[in-house]
This record gives structure tokens, C-alpha cells and sequence, in this order.
């Protein structure tokens, strides 16, 4: 009877260790490109809707998003790090291994780029207000790609400002908040290193 009491404990123990940890869906594998594994969503006035945006980046492995004529607002595209059926969703526990984010992008325009923390209970990102951030340069011209080391993001683009939590990461946003008549932005690659 003692033996069972205790494998019982015992196997207790595990499981609630085990689900101490879930909180956050980890990922350790580096080089994730989320052009190729997620959903992309998209706000604001743009020509493109979010099932163009996402039959043009299966068919061609690019983001395209042009803005409307006359834009009024700013226009916002935004992806999850752990795939979701929804603009909202678990966050996702970075590995220690994970330092920099790398971006081949072209754009007319400045973009910035928030990085959305997952909420204090652990099942959504976090909405409204302001966030840990970074711009990306205008590169009209031709594809550029950045490396963005992790400790770049910083709460307002604050050089001083609050640093981004990785192991409790929900989305990025690539935000023109002063979109014009016709201004692009192009994405081939996110990928997390």
C-alpha cells in the first residue's frame, strides 16, 4: 500500500511540474522563418485583405501589403510566433540560444516594428499601450536584411527603456503609422535565430 501512495505522489509531482512549465510554448529550434510557417493578419487601409496576403505568401513565399489611395489610419501587419487561428494566441518561450531576429524586407516607408509580450496570465499577447520596439529603415529600392539583435527592443524604442522579455513573446507588428497613397512594404523572410 506504501509503494502505491508513493508512486502516486511521485507520478502527482510530475505532472504538476510538467504543467508548471506550460505557460509559455517553447521553442528551442533556431532558424524559423515565419513567412514560411504562420499566418500573417493585417489591419488598417490596405489594398490587400488577410487571404491575398496569405495565398500570395504560400504561392510565392513573399508579403505584400500596399496601401489604398487616400489612407486614412495606420495600417498594421502582424504575425504570431506559434501559429494561431486568431490575431491572438499563446506566447512563446524563446530559447536562451535565440539572440537576434532577421528580417529581408523592402519598404517605401519607415516601419516599426513592435515586438507584443504575452499577457500576465499567460494566454494572449498583450493589447494597447505601448511596446518594446525597433524601426525599420526605408529600403525602397531593394531587398535589405537586418539582423536585430534581441536586446535592441526596447519598451518605446527607448534606448533606456524596458527590454523585451524573449521567453514571453506573443507576435510582431510591422506598423506605417502614416501610411501614403500607395506605399509598399515586401517581406521575404522573419527568421528567428
Amino acid at each position: 500500500m506504501k509503494i502505491k501512495a508513493v508512486v502516486l505522489i511521485g507520478s502527482l509531482l510530475f505532472v504538476f511540474a510538467i504543467l508548471s512549465f506550460a505557460s509559455a510554448e517553447e521553442v528551442s529550434n533556431s532558424n524559423t522563418d515565419l513567412v514560411k510557417t504562420s499566418t500573417w493578419f493585417i489591419a488598417g487601409p490596405a489594398k490587400e485583405n488577410q487571404e491575398t496576403i496569405n495565398r500570395i505568401r504560400k504561392e510565392k513565399g513573399i508579403i505584400k501589403v500596399t496601401a489604398k489611395d487616400n489612407p486614412v489610419g495606420e495600417i498594421e501587419l502582424n504575425v504570431m510566433l506559434t501559429e494561431s487561428d486568431s490575431n491572438d494566441g499563446k506566447p512563446t518561450n524563446l530559447s536562451e540560444n535565440s539572440k537576434y531576429l532577421s528580417i529581408t524586407y523592402k519598404s517605401s516607408h519607415l516601419i516599426k516594428l513592435q515586438a507584443r509580450e504575452g499577457n500576465a496570465e499567460g494566454t494572449g499577447c498583450v493589447h494597447g499601450g505601448s511596446h518594446p520596439r525597433i524601426d525599420l529603415p526605408v529600403s525602397a529600392k531593394k531587398f535589405s536584411t537586418i539582423k536585430i539583435p534581441w536586446t535592441d527592443f526596447k519598451q518605446d524604442a527607448d534606448p533606456n527603456g524596458k527590454s523585451l522579455d524573449i521567453h514571453n513573446l506573443c507576435k510582431f507588428n510591422f506598423v506605417n503609422y502614416n501610411p501614403v497613397s500607395g506605399a509598399t512594404l515586401e517581406i521575404k523572410s522573419v527568421i528567428l535565430n
